[in-house]
């Protein structure tokens, strides 16, 4: 049966996925770009942003590699795909995302928002503009992925929502030696942990892996 599942996701040692202060300058807030050092320097970070096929291996690129394989389809947050916000109109609607003309996704991807707006559509990648919560953005994916598992992307209060609503599979947190103090914090109201179990506690040179599953039986 498809899952729902949570990648790489990067958190400072006080639980904050993105630092204060974000902005178009500084989309994950001030210091938040530390906690992605580990991937960018890994071979399958690497390969998949257009960026050479050097980089480190081990632990680490394992761990990015498994986040890809399996995946039919994305579902992310408004947040991780703009840093705009209300209607889609003015520089808004010229926004095509982060990643410029190559997505790294290659499968469709699915964006929560409150405000319509047509597919868009990137190389291999379509972003489909999703207004009915998260749920019909999970169905919708689901379709999509072709019995293939779902991706789900940030921001944190996304990956919170689905959360609270019982609906992740699996979730891997990067757990990154810095602090950032304040702004996303990924478990803030998710409610008590007793639907999942550590599958697994894995640390590398630069962060430790945790990955949560949910509970059978």
């Amino acid at each position: 049966m498809p899952k729902l599942r949570v990648h790489n996701l990067a958190m400072s040692v006080d639980g904050y996925v993105a630092g204060p202060d974000q902005s178009l300058d500084a989309p994950l807030g001030v210091g938040g770009e530390r906690l992605h050092d580990w991937a960018m320097v890994t071979r399958s970070f690497r390969t998949a942003h257009g960026m050479g096929d050097e980089g480190e291996t081990g632990t680490d690129d394992d761990y990015i590699a498994r986040g890809t394989t399996g995946i039919g389809a994305t579902v992310m947050g408004r947040n991780m795909f703009s840093p705009y916000r209300g209607p889609w109109e003015g520089e808004a609607a010229e926004w095509t995302g982060w990643w410029e003309d190559e997505p790294p996704f290659h499968h469709p991807v699915f964006v929560l928002t409150h405000h319509p707006r047509p597919p868009l559509v990137l190389a291999d990648t379509t972003f489909h503009f999703v207004r009915d919560g998260i749920e019909d953005a999970l169905r919708q994916a689901y379709d999509a992925a072709g019995g293939l598992d779902v991706r789900l992307g940030g921001g944190a209060d996304t990956v919170r929502q689905y959360l609270r609503a019982g609906l992740v599979d699996e979730l891997h947190v990067a757990i990154v030696p810095i602090l950032l103090g304040a702004e996303e914090r990924l478990f803030e109201d998710v409610g008590g942990p007793d639907g999942y179990e550590c599958v697994e506690h894995v640390a590398s040179a630069g962060v430790t892996h945790v990955v949560f599953a949910r509970r059978t039986g």
